[in-house]
Order: C-alpha cells, then sequence, then structure tokens
C-alpha cells in the first residue's frame, strides 16, 4: 500500500525527541497516548542519571523569565494544519524566477518554511513590533487550546484584524511582546544556515528583553556585535526628554561563529573621497595603507620609495602582489613620494574592495528615516505611504557584513514595505549577483487599522488606502510591498536597458538580474479532516469524505502542499504537461512528477515511471478505478523502481 501524505506540519516536540533518542536511545520510552497508540517520549528519570543533574542543589541561578514563556516556548513546538497556496497573477516572471512574498502570519509561515529551507538562509532580517505603547503587535493568545486556535477559519478577528494594541499601562507590557518574539526566533534558528547571520532592530523599549533573548536561543558566544544606527540626521528637539533619541539598534548574531570565521565576513562599501589628481583611465580613487596596521600580521621586506625613502615595515600582502600592483600603477606614495606607500582602489570597484564594519554606522552610509521615506516617495508618487520605513543602504549593508553570495537566501519575516527585496535587487543589479529573498508578510487589513488608530498614525493610512485605491489594489498592507518590487524591478530594468543603449562596440551587454518574485498565501490545509477517530464520525461524514481535498482547491494547490514533503523549494520550476491524456506537474526538471486530475488511468502511471523521477504523488481518490490502485505500485516497480511514490 502506497504511504499516504499527511496535512500539517511536523510536531517540534517529536522532532525533539528523536533527536535526543539519536544521542541517548537508552532513555527513549513508549507510553500510551491519548488516543490509544504508542508513542514515543523521554524518560526524564533516565536522562538525570545519564548526564547528572547540574543544577541540583542550585535552585538560585541565573535565568532570564516571564510570565507565559513556557506556552511561548511550546508554541514554537506546536504544528499547524495549513498550507501555501501559489498566487500566479499577483506574481512577477512567476516560471523563472527564484523570489518569494509570502502572505500570512509569518508564525506559520516559519514553520512552514522550516521543511524546505531548515539550514539554507544566510541572513534573516527582521524589524519587528517596538513595543512602544502605542504600535500593534501581533496577537497571540497563549491561553488558546490548540483546538481553538486550529478550528479558526482565519487569523482575522471579526473586523479584519489581526494586531492589537499594546499600551504600556497593559500589566503584561513586556511579557506580551516577549511571548511574541520568542517562537519566532526559536523557528528562525532553525532556518539559518551554519555560516549564517540574524540581524534584528529594536529600540529602547525592548532591547534589554531581546538582547537576553537572542543570547538564550542563539548562545551569547554568537553574538556578533551590537549597531548603533543613526536613523535621524536632524537634531532632535524634545523638550521632555533628557536625552534626544537619535539611534536605534541592530542586534547581529551568528548561528555559528567559528562557521562564520570559517566562510569569511563580509565587508560594507568604502567610504571616503574619490577624485583623479593623476589622470588615471580608470577613474577616480580613493587610497588605504600598504602597510599592515596594529594587531594585523604581514610580511615584512623593504620598499624603496619614488623619491628613494626606504621602507622597512610589515606589509598588507606578499612582496610579489606589491610588484603586481606597483606595476599596475596601484600603489599611490603621498607626501610627494616620501609618504608610506597606499593601495589605490577605484570608485568602480568599492564594494569588491570593502571595509570592515564598526558597531557605528553613520545616515551619510546607510541612510535614515528621511532617506527611506524618499525612496519610497520617489517611487510611490507620493510622500508617507508607509510609516517608518528602513532605508534600502542600511539593509545593503547588512547584506554585505553578512556575506551574501550567489543562491544565498535573504529573508525578512516582518517585511513591511519590502526593503530588504529592494536592497537584495539593487545588490544584484550592481554585481550581476544571484542573490534571493523570501519576505513574509501579515495581510493586516489597512481598514481596520484606520478605525483603531488618529493622529499621525490615522493620516500616514489615509495616505497608503488613498494610494493602494489609486493603483486598483485591495487595502492590504501586502499589496504595499508587492508593488513596491514590481516598481523597484521595473527601475532596475530601465536602468540595465539604457546602460545597454550606450554600450561600445566589444562591450558585454548587462544583463536583467532576478526581479521577478513569486506570490504565496498561507491559508489551511488543502485536506480536509480524515484523520478523525471512530467516536468522531458519522456516516454522512464519511460520504463526504470520499474525496478528502476541499471543494475550493486547485491541482496547483495541492502540488504546493506537497512541495516541502519532499523538501523542493517552492521556487522551483514548474511544468505542466500531458502524460497518457491527463495533465501532470513536472517540478524542478524530473525530481517530482504529479498528476491530481480526475479518472487517471494506468496509461498515465506508466508515462509517469518512464520518467524515473525521484517522487511521484497522485491523489488517492482520482485513480480510475481499484485495478490502476494496484497497477499504481507495480508500474513504478517495473520502470521506476527507485522513486519514492506518495498519494494524498
Amino acid at each position: 500500500m502506497v504511504e499516504r501524505i499527511k496535512p500539517g506540519t511536523p510536531d517540534g516536540t517529536e522532532e525533539n525527541v528523536e533527536r535526543i533518542a539519536e544521542l541517548f536511545p537508552e532513555v527513549v520510552t513508549e507510553v500510551e497516548g491519548a488516543d490509544g497508540n504508542l508513542e514515543h517520549v523521554v524518560d526524564f528519570d533516565a536522562l538525570r542519571d545519564l548526564l547528572g543533574d547540574v543544577a541540583e542543589g542550585q535552585r538560585e541561578r541565573y535565568q532570564f523569565t516571564w510570565p507565559g514563556k513556557a506556552a511561548a516556548k511550546a508554541e514554537a513546538r506546536k504544528p499547524i494544519w495549513k498550507t501555501i497556496r501559489p498566487e500566479p497573477v499577483k506574481s512577477v516572471d512567476w516560471d523563472t524566477t527564484k523570489n518569494l512574498y509570502i502572505e500570512g502570519d509569518n508564525l506559520d509561515a516559519l514553520k512552514l518554511l522550516k521543511e524546505t529551507y531548515a539550514g539554507q538562509v544566510k541572513l534573516i532580517y527582521i524589524d519587528p513590533p517596538y513595543n512602544t505603547g502605542h504600535d500593534f503587535v501581533y496577537d497571540d493568545d497563549y491561553k488558546q487550546s490548540q483546538e481553538e486556535y486550529s478550528s479558526e477559519s482565519s487569523d482575522w478577528d471579526e473586523d479584519g484584524g489581526r494586531l492589537v494594541a499594546n499600551p504600556d499601562s497593559n500589566g503584561r507590557f513586556h511579557s506580551r511582546w516577549c511571548s511574541m518574539i520568542y517562537p519566532r526566533l526559536v523557528l528562525a534558528r532553525d532556518l539559518i544556515s551554519a555560516d549564517g547571520v540574524i540581524a534584528m532592530s529594536i529600540d529602547d523599549n525592548e532591547l534589554p528583553n531581546a538582547r537576553k533573548i537572542m543570547d538564550e536561543i542563539f548562545n551569547p558566544a554568537n553574538f556578533e556585535g551590537h549597531i548603533h544606527w543613526r536613523r535621524r540626521s536632524n537634531q532632535p528637539n524634545d523638550p521632555t526628554k533628557m536625552i534626544g533619541l537619535v539611534a536605534e539598534h541592530i542586534l547581529v548574531y551568528a548561528k555559528n561563529s567559528d562557521a562564520l570565521r570559517a566562510s569569511g565576513p563580509g565587508k560594507i562599501d568604502i567610504t571616503g573621497e574619490f577624485s583623479n589628481p593623476d589622470n588615471d583611465s580608470r577613474g577616480p580613487w580613493g587610497s588605504k595603507p600598504w602597510k599592515s596596521g596594529s594587531g594585523q600580521t604581514g610580511s615584512r621586506y623593504v620598499i624603496t620609495s619614488p623619491s628613494g625613502k626606504i621602507f622597512d615595515e610589515e606589509w598588507m600582502g606578499e612582496e610579489s602582489t606589491y610588484q603586481e600592483l606597483l606595476s599596475d600603477g596601484r600603489i599611490y606614495f603621498p607626501k610627494n613620494g616620501d609618504g608610506l606607500p597606499r593601495k589605490k582602489y577605484f570608485k568602480t570597484e568599492r564594494a569588491s574592495e570593502g571595509q570592515c564594519a564598526t558597531n557605528w554606522w553613520n545616515h551619510d552610509q546607510f541612510g535614515d528615516n528621511q532617506t527611506a521615506s524618499s525612496e519610497l516617495a520617489s517611487l510611490f508618487g507620493m510622500k508617507n505611504v508607509f510609516s517608518n520605513p528602513k532605508p534600502s543602504a542600511l539593509i545593503r549593508g547588512l547584506i554585505q557584513v553578512a556575506n551574501v553570495q550567489d543562491g544565498d537566501i535573504v529573508l525578512d519575516f516582518f517585511s513591511g514595505s519590502a526593503t530588504a527585496a529592494d536592497a537584495t535587487m539593487q545588490l544584484n543589479y550592481e554585481d550581476n549577483g544571484l542573490r534571493k529573498f523570501i519576505m513574509v508578510q501579515f495581510p493586516e487589513d489597512l481598514d481596520w487599522e484606520l478605525k483603531h488608530s488618529s493622529g499621525k498614525r490615522k493620516a500616514q493610512i489615509e495616505t497608503s488606502i488613498s494610494f493602494l485605491s489609486g493603483i486598483g489594489s485591495g487595502h492590504k498592507i501586502t499589496e504595499i510591498g508587492e508593488e513596491r518590487i514590481r516598481r523597484v524591478g521595473a527601475k532596475i530594468e530601465a536602468e540595465v536597458e539604457e546602460a545597454n543603449r550606450q554600450l561600445k562596440l566589444g562591450e558585454e551587454p548587462k544583463p536583467v538580474p532576478d526581479i521577478g518574485f513569486r506570490v504565496l498565501r498561507i491559508d489551511s490545509s488543502n485536506m480536509k479532516d480524515t484523520y478523525r477517530t471512530p467516536d468522531e464520525t458519522d456516516q454522512m461524514d464519511l460520504l463526504s469524505l470520499a474525496d478528502n481535498v476541499k471543494l475550493d482547491r486547485t491541482p496547483e494547490d495541492l502540488l504546493f502542499e506537497v512541495l516541502p514533503k519532499f523538501r523542493i523549494p517552492y521556487s522551483a520550476r514548474i511544468e505542466k504537461r500531458e502524460l497518457g491524456g491527463r495533465e501532470c506537474f513536472l517540478v524542478d526538471g524530473n525530481r517530482l512528477v504529479a498528476c491530481f486530475d480526475t479518472e487517471v488511468g494506468t496509461e498515465t502511471i506508466e508515462e509517469m515511471a518512464r520518467l524515473e523521477p525521484d517522487y511521484a504523488v497522485m491523489r488517492d481518490a482520482s485513480m480510475r478505478d481499484d485495478a490502476t490502485q494496484a497497477n499504481f505500485e507495480e508500474l513504478f516497480k517495473t520502470y521506476s523502481p527507485d522513486t519514492v511514490r506518495r498519494v494524498i
């Protein structure tokens, strides 16, 4: 009998038990679960005997906790019965793009992404709600039972809202924010590659708690730095504050600092003045010392300047490298030839040369709030379409220091106006890169927010709604992010075309980077609830469950639900092909062949098998008859015995 694919994400607790069993199989035992089936559980007495109770007799210990922490931890482990549904109409370059934009709760998105993208994301950047007492935060009600949570038909309340105000008068002001961010960071850690990085923007209100939570989840040994970003270029003038706020914080952690060091941290753009005093044909240039700096090791040899001055120092490169640079006109001696040699770098090489980042990021290089607002105003043709966006230069810098290379993924699961997508595409445009992005944003209803807002926030939302109405779009915050990506992509494409029109004879045309994105939407599972106990099922239920797929779901919906079961990325190339007179999907070449058509006969299954895919999947209820079901296994055993076969 062919194994059936079960809907939903894996149970995190079961996964953890399996990990412990791999290390210490003797501490895992079996108990009878509530449904009468045997379950694997950890015998904590046996585990304590094996490891010793290191905290025994030390009841006073350092720990960080808050009301609701245990529930927040449990939330990260809970499975969900949801899926990703494709939205090709809202997408750009659906067939070829490797970028994703996911509409939905980021907690759900992280659980769904974990099935396929665990250990594959090079950089996660997030800018979560700041908990100022006025902003909205995600409404994660940990007092709900799993049944209540799962039975909700959607994540909106009766007015269409998913966010709730968290005023500082709330007795659980900090606790609520901590409980919101904790499970998301736990899941985020699983997605980061061994040499990957996470960076979180935060303000003063939750900075101490954010640092403690990230220390707990990522380990203090993996703390890479606390960046102070000057978000305001103007001088604050607030008589109610003793110290004016001009900076925000970005906490940066590695998944594993040793692995990050081994792969090599990245560098930010070199800053400074560029000029061309020697009329170098390569254009304006700056310079940096060739002499090794304090604490650096180098190669020692003698250099003689054009004026005849002799320098016996440790230098940044080998003598052979120095001679090559000298021959190429890249060594400069200041002070009319009497100064220490410096290496020239050209303005066009600024990104490839780079410099090490510090923990102070000035607005001159990384932009500020005004820069971010101006970027959006230029794209959208009107001001204040989005509140408190980040400048693309800021995210660009983080992409650089994380050393995100071709094929690497940038993930932002509080994507807002999609600044991270903008920065990724711009950097790809500049260096012909192949970096990919995944944006996740909850489709907050701006009409709902308008009813619950006042003052400047209300005025800004009115502007957003006006803009979206002007482009014939719905009033969801996701529409703003998606439209930004479309417009940034169109701008890049136009710039490439213009640059290629200026090419000289023999010059290679510049390629257009990946400016597309697949829009995906989180929804309830495509499958009806067929996993019921006998006492939960009556005769009418059995009749309705003859076909276990919901009536409003398409074959494409089914395909995207099964992709993560085979760890196939949501960006994989998909081809429709008729096999044996029925529509089938070929994914990532022949890696997966799927057919969800009706009245599927043996001729279709035989053609599927002859393709020798790694995986094959069909709807159980779509097979033409019992003979077809019986032949399904036999045909694959004949033509492609190594194919993993599944039904839904």
